[in-house]
């Protein structure tokens, strides 16, 4: 397990010829947030970040605060993740603003207990910010991917959510539309980011495709959800910073997995180490299966 400290000068000895993109879901306030800042800082603002989120002022404040140069650019980009159709036409802006992606990460995601919760598009909203954004916005941004790889710079997604964490996926229940519980939403979540970034990397071998478990950061995901989610962490609080780690110190982790990944399928814990298949899905068929439903239901042509 390499230091923190270790970690940190690695991020910070990461300076590439070029300047990198930078795309980030969940970055106006909590992890992704911390990453994006942490690079910016790192490579004194020669960066490119794509923020997106509902929260405009707070996305506006925080770019606001990012170092600047002459090649810094920091974008804002409004969008409920929620909804398919609005990844959809949020990765249509992003074509119109790069050729290349240099590094893709999901971090938007929401924490609850309470029942299913449909969006207009008929998808679970935990499912729909936990899986199914993620799946959507890699697959429409693949092509900016591989344009990165084929100029011979980084190309790496990140999906911060659970690796080693996940049970075994549900393969009769995809979707989660009969026997639905919040605490099973979250946690089949964690069995189809496995799959997505197995199937993603099959796919696509010569890009990084990692999958992380950021360990136990308060970062303020429960704040909007259910009512009896809120009361339930109420008095929980004070044990929740005494073990929870700082964002700032996980954001390093995060981006130490993600500067320094291995094409292909990563898998990592909390402190960058390679878990290899703890825990993965062993479902027969199950990367296809999931495949397959995933298009169908986002609406993708696949």
């Amino acid at each position: 397990m390499p230091s923190l400290l270790d970690v940190s000068q690695a991020n910070a000895n990461y300076a590439p010829s070029y300047v990198p993109v930078m795309v980030v879901t969940g970055g106006t306030a909590g992890i992704g947030q911390s990453m994006a800042n942490a690079l910016a800082r790192h490579l004194h603002g020669r960066i490119h970040i794509i923020i997106f989120g509902r929260n405009k002022s707070a996305a506006e404040s925080f770019l606001a605060s990012l170092p600047k140069t002459e090649e810094s650019t920091y974008e804002f980009l409004e969008c409920d993740l929620t909804l398919m159709q609005n990844v959809c036409s949020l990765a249509g802006q992003i074509k119109e603003r790069v050729s290349r992606v240099n590094f893709l990460v999901h971090c938007a995601a929401v924490v609850g207990f309470g029942g299913r919760q449909e969006t207009e598009e008929g998808i679970d909203i935990k499912l729909a910010l936990r899986y199914y954004s993620r799946w959507v916005l890699t697959y429409n941004l693949l092509p900016l991917l591989q344009n990165a790889k084929g100029n011979g710079e980084s190309s790496s997604v990140i999906t911060v959510l659970g690796a080693g964490l996940g049970p075994e996926i549900n393969l009769d229940n995809l979707g989660l539309k009969n026997s639905y519980k919040g605490l099973k939403a979250m946690a089949q979540s964690t069995a189809y980011n496995d799959l997505m970034v197995a199937e993603f990397s099959r796919q696509n071998p010569d890009i990084s495709f990692t999958h992380i478990h950021p360990g136990v950061v308060y970062t303020g995901t429960i704040s909007n959800q259910h009512l009896a989610t809120k009361i339930l962490v109420i008095p929980l609080r004070p044990l929740l910073w005494l073990l929870t780690t700082p964002r700032q110190d996980c954001a390093e982790y995060m981006l130490y997995a993600m500067l320094y990944a291995n094409k292909g399928m990563n898998r990592r814990n909390k402190t960058g180490d390679d878990i290899g298949m703890l825990k993965f899905p062993q479902a027969e068929n199950a990367q296809t299966l999931l495949w397959e439903h995933t298009a169908l239901v986002t609406g993708t042509d696949s």
